[in-house]
């Protein structure tokens, strides 16, 4: 159905009763479940970056040559985000975390058990593939079980649980390249995603909506029923302007995020004389802590943005309230942060900069939740039916974006420096906020402009 731009997504304030399967504890149990598998692709990922010399010395290759286990992984988590959530809309969500531990748990072993790049390549995509629908499974598991106005709030402690593993799993990664084994991390990973796998069998419950399953909609089915679905056709779903947009704004402020992380120990490493591996990865844990207090406040904060604005409007929902949110993020906190780490870096020396240092990733962390969680939550609440679908295509797109701009960041930083790497860093976040700024003027055109099944009252 057609979304004029006159009329409102949604008019009514009652809850559905089909978010009341699930009692608040029984709610609260999936999230912890969806956040700790949530955790593990950040930890397949962080964890590895700092184990790359130890690795390349070990497998007798080169540190170039072991990197790009770095892209590959990229490349699968685009691909494996995009197969999970496609099959969820099909088959279910625990089915799909029930399939997909297998393959990071084979692909796991199969890592710590490399002994040339060949095969390291090989496992490493199997591995990242398993453990990738984490995000957008989690995305379509909330929007299942959270009504519109709480949605936020537990988006917003789910994705905090997940940046949180992506600041910390460097420190952990370089603790064990320095003091333990590379080898013995994955096979670590691997009892990880084992314990993850039981826990989802025996207290995960199905929560897509009955009825709305593609498997439940056919009239003849096996007893072990196949079937193909294409997982690009979640691709299509970023012809909606607003999606697009909300996803490329989020991608651009996320940027700065991996610009600060990324070459850490070339930049606030070589800057204040930090060589041990571990003492660099724990430079990481301040932008995880912002992660972790900032995610929740923000989706507590887009929850309470809706509903103030739904009373303005005498019960009627717009979905672009929830953007607003992001003001304090993207306009603010970001920019400044990322912009004052690079003129630190560059002109304060010694205990005061590293600390000023420390201070702005922990600020940026902050920051780029108060735009992240909105924005996630924004795509649950416009494509509700197809939530990780949507959630699945955005971090593909994002991941490709995100492999391009890493691989820029060290050579900008030794053509410019630091400071301008980080000063175009936050022009870009700007940039990402005035994209937010039109989608919330022009979001109800851009609805109107392109149907891509959004959601309406029947299905919020």
């Amino acid at each position: 159905m057609m979304v004029s731009e006159e009329s409102p997504l949604l008019a009514s304030t009652a809850h559905e009763v089909i978010y009341d399967r699930f009692a608040p504890r029984q709610k609260r149990w999936i999230v912890f479940l969806i956040s700790f598998a949530g955790l593990l692709p950040r930890f397949v990922s962080a964890t590895f970056v700092p184990a790359i010399p130890q690795i390349a010395k070990d497998l007798n290759s080169t540190h170039d040559a072991v990197s790009l286990t770095v892209s590959l992984s990229i490349l699968a988590t685009a691909v494996g985000s995009l197969v999970w959530a496609a099959y969820s809309s099909f088959y279910g969500r625990r089915w799909m975390y029930l399939w997909g531990m297998p393959f990071l748990c084979v692909g796991s072993c199969g890592v710590a058990m490399s002994t040339s790049l060949r095969s390291l390549l090989f496992w490493r995509f199997v591995q990242t593939f398993g453990c990738a629908g984490g995000l957008s499974l989690g995305a379509g598991v909330i929007g299942d079980i959270y009504t519109l106005e709480e949605r936020g709030t537990a988006i917003g402690v789910f994705i905090g649980a997940t940046l949180f593993g992506f600041a910390i799993a460097p420190f952990l990664g370089g603790a064990a390249a320095q003091y333990w084994s590379w080898r013995n991390l994955h096979y670590s990973l691997a009892a990880w995603g084992l314990l993850e796998m039981l826990l989802i069998y025996l207290s995960f419950p199905e929560t897509s909506h009955p009825g709305t399953l593609g498997i439940d909609k056919l009239k003849r089915r096996r007893w072990i029923h196949i079937t193909w679905v294409n997982p690009l056709g979640s691709l299509w779903l970023l012809r909606s302007p607003n999606l697009f947009a909300v996803m490329l704004a989020s991608t651009l402020v996320l940027i700065t995020d991996y610009i600060l992380l990324v070459p850490l120990a070339y930049t606030i490493g070589v800057r204040y004389g930090i060589t041990n591996e571990a003492i660099i990865g724990a430079c990481f844990l301040p932008n995880g802590l912002g992660n972790f207090i900032g995610a929740p406040l923000a989706g507590r904060l887009s929850d309470i943005v809706v509903r103030r604005w739904r009373v303005k409007r005498k019960g009627v929902w717009c979905p672009e309230d929830r953007l607003r949110a992001t003001w304090i993020g993207g306009l603010v906190i970001v920019p400044l942060s990322i912009g004052a780490s690079g003129l630190i870096t560059t002109y304060v020396g010694g205990p005061v900069g590293l600390w000023l240092n420390l201070l702005c990733l922990y600020m940026n962390g902050m920051g780029v939740d108060f735009v992240f969680n909105p924005v996630g939550s924004y795509n649950v609440d416009v494509a509700h039916s197809r939530s990780a679908e949507a959630t699945a295509a955005s971090t593909a797109i994002q991941s490709l974006i995100l492999s391009a701009a890493t691989a820029l960041v060290i050579p900008s930083i030794q053509r410019i420096g630091v400071a301008w790497t980080d000063i175009i860093a936050a022009v870009l976040a700007l940039i990402g906020q005035g994209i937010i700024f039109f989608t919330i003027r022009y979001g109800d055109r851009m609805r109107a402009s392109v149907d891509v099944g959004l959601t309406t009252k029947n299905n919020s």
